[in-house]
């Protein structure tokens, strides 16, 4: 055994020793935390068991995949925060010999410093004895929703008393104005107080009938004893029993079938009206009327061509194929023809508007050449390239939109992965695309700027624009002198997508996936959806399967485009929200793992979709016949206008065409 021993000593390098085992890694700063917008270097230390430095160790970091869209690091330790979000950085220190040691460190990026205030209700009209309360909203400049603590505070108490959570009592008549204030960011409501009092008041309607769902307006008056009315007295709205949402501008929405009482209070005069709600009773039956698995990629977007008899469909996950589709018979649709490009994902396609050209996108290059490729499709089952564009767009393409404007002619508008600019492209020479302008978001880094999927209608563009929410664009509409080669900025509708996927962060840990994904314009609003999936997997489970996707669909208000408010919302009880098509009433939307979902969206919309009954139908795009077995994932659908057959494309497992069925009569 000796000799043994002294035979390794002797195969020792002389002069070196064993490498020191990582015990844990240190990194500073301690407190981690910083502006959505700045950087923040990490610096890391090695320590061996006894906490000494241990010299010669190399560090890298590497920021959570999930967190891509909210900021960067790079290999040295500099963060870049593009968004209020925390970003999982993976600490890595390596030393010869040495096992390597791994740290998470979580770097919170928080809103700037309050810039203004919002406050709510706007105007104000009170009786002397009513109660309202008030609420307000932080902001920074960049618009991020904060939670600073508002204080209070009337000009007149003697007229409008004031408590610290926001509730203001009308006392007596005259004037007075209420500030609410965030350190030295201050907001005004004036408040004006009647004199004299209520001697009656007329709630109209005072009786009404309706569906679940229905948007009912009320509408109250107050006269003082003299008969006169008192008029934009500001009331209190409530509502009872059940289930429903009652809003400050009297527009009430019932939940369920049943009976309600809606009451406006002023004070300690109230008046009651009566509501009686059907079920809304849309639901119809789904029917499967032809497939076309696919297995060898992933599926990505479908689209038809305007002779209803074609359609295209992406591919993804390694994919290089964009395949046309003859559809003539929807219960046989068959490949007649494919284009292969260098590429890893065929993410979309589109049309030109006179059905002679096709674009679709690509990602993924392994030449770094991405962007978009045009073909002529003089056949339609059978495209051929005729050019490409990749100038400033190689970090890929995700989304692209056709539209031709008489006055202006034929665009197209992509999506660039690498900065997230919008790129415009004139096509009016589909041979020869040339670039003609450029409009990317101000105010954060590259980082933090992700632009995913674009819609237009009458010379508005909306813009999914990820942590910037919807962004609306004047692209030829004239309404700010904007045109495709000068687009000018309308309006924006951002709000804060950490609160409203808390859950998410619970389920799966910091560095999620969120954002908004994709809009489309129909009458007065536009429906946006959001892109969420979690950082992990349930701990314990092995494999996809476990995996879910979450998200809500949000319905806004443009009827005044310049303030685009939020005022009905869709989540499925399991899965997500991804693409949407609108025709008519209907909405249809691909849901990821919640499958293929179709919804009324006739009349006014206000509140919880989906709790009111609007689902038409629901169809799990789940088989054993696609690349991963049993398992929807739903990215959109298409809707041939001329047969109302529903194209929907799943993610997991190929093509599925589905029509809706008249509603089964009902035998006595």
């Amino acid at each position: 055994m000796r000799v043994l021993l002294a035979l390794l000593a002797l195969q020792q390098p002389q002069g070196t020793a064993a490498a020191q085992e990582i015990a844990r890694i240190v990194v500073s700063p301690a407190s981690r935390s910083m502006t959505a917008g700045d950087t923040l270097r990490l610096h890391a230390e090695a320590r061996d068991a006894q906490n000494n430095v241990i010299p010669g160790v190399t560090f890298r970091y590497r920021l959570g995949s999930m967190a891509r869209f909210e900021g960067r690091v790079d290999s040295l330790g500099l963060v870049t925060a593009g968004s209020t979000s925390i970003l999982p950085v993976t600490v890595t220190a390596t030393l010869a010999g040495a096992k390597p040691k791994f740290e998470v460190v979580e770097i919170r990026a928080l809103p700037g410093a309050v810039a203004s205030l919002e406050i709510a209700p706007t105007t104000a009209k009170l009786v002397a004895g009513q109660r309202l309360r008030l609420t307000a909203r932080a902001f920074s400049t960049a618009g991020d929703k904060r939670s600073d603590r508002v204080t209070w505070k009337s000009s007149n108490p003697g007229v409008v008393s004031i408590n610290a959570a926001g509730l203001a009592t009308a006392v007596s008549a005259g004037s007075a104005t209420i500030a609410a204030s965030v350190g030295s960011v201050r907001k005004q409501l004036p408040v004006q107080v009647v004199a004299g009092s209520i001697a009656s008041l007329s709630l109209s309607p005072s009786s009404v009938e309706g569906r679940a769902g229905d948007v009912i307006r009320f509408s109250v008056q107050a006269k003082d004893a003299g008969g006169k009315p008192i008029a934009e007295l500001t009331p209190t709205w409530s509502f009872s029993p059940g289930h429903g949402l009652m809003e400050e501008d009297g527009a009430f929405v019932g939940y369920e079938a049943g009976e309600y009482t809606v009451t406006a209070s002023f004070g300690t005069r109230s008046i009651d009206a009566t509501v009686s709600l059907a079920e809304r009773d849309v639901r119809r039956p789904l029917t499967l009327v032809g497939r076309l698995p696919r297995s060898r990629f992933s599926t990505e977007e479908v689209w038809l061509h305007q002779d209803g008899k074609h359609a295209y469909l992406g591919s993804g996950s390694g994919g290089d194929v964009l395949y046309a589709i003859d559809i003539s018979d929807p219960s046989n649709p068959t490949v007649t023809d494919s284009v292969i490009t260098n590429t890893r994902r065929v993410n979309d396609v589109m049309t030109f508007p006179d059905g002679k050209f096709l674009v679709f996108t690509r990602e993924g290059a392994s030449d770094r050449k991405n962007g978009i490729v045009i073909c002529s499709i003089d056949d339609p089952a059978h495209p051929k390239v005729i050019a490409e564009f990749t100038d400033g767009v190689t970090g890929g393409v995700h989304s692209i939109f056709v539209n031709k404007q008489d006055k202006f002619g034929t665009f197209l508008y992509l999506t660039n992965d690498g900065t997230g600019a919008l790129h415009i492209l004139d096509v009016n020479d589909p041979y020869h695309p040339k670039e003609v302008a450029r409009w990317k978001t101000e105010g954060r880094p590259d980082a933090g700027r992700s632009l995913h999927d674009i819609d237009l209608r009458d010379g508005l563009l909306y813009a999914s624009y990820w942590n910037d929410g919807m962004v609306v664009l004047d692209v030829g509409n004239g309404m700010k002198g904007g045109s495709p080669s000068n687009p000018q900025l309308v309006s924006q509708f951002k709000y804060d997508l950490n609160a409203l996927y808390k859950q998410v962060e619970v389920d799966g840990g910091p560095g999620f996936i969120r954002g908004t994904h994709t809009a489309w314009r129909h009458k007065n609003y536009v429906f946006i959806a959001d892109e969420v999936f979690p950082a992990s997997y349930p701990k314990g489970t092995k494999d996809a399967a476990a995996g879910r996707a979450y998200g809500r669909l949000q319905v806004i208000d443009v009827s005044d485009i310049t303030k685009p408010k939020s005022v009905a919302w869709y989540e499925p009880e399991y899965g997500g929200v991804h693409n949407v098509w609108v025709l008519g009433d209907t909405l249809y939307m691909g849901a990821y793992n919640a499958g293929y979902r179709v919804f009324d969206i006739s009349g006014e919309l206000r509140g919880d979709l989906r709790a009111q009954g609007r689902e038409i139908g629901h169809l799990n795009t789940a088989d054993m016949d696609g690349k991963i077995k049993n398992s929807a994932m739903t990215w959109g659908v298409v809707v041939n206008p001329k047969d109302g057959l529903a194209y929907v494309n799943d993610d997991n497992n190929g093509l599925w065409v589905v029509r809706i069925e008249p509603k089964p009569k009902i035998v006595p």
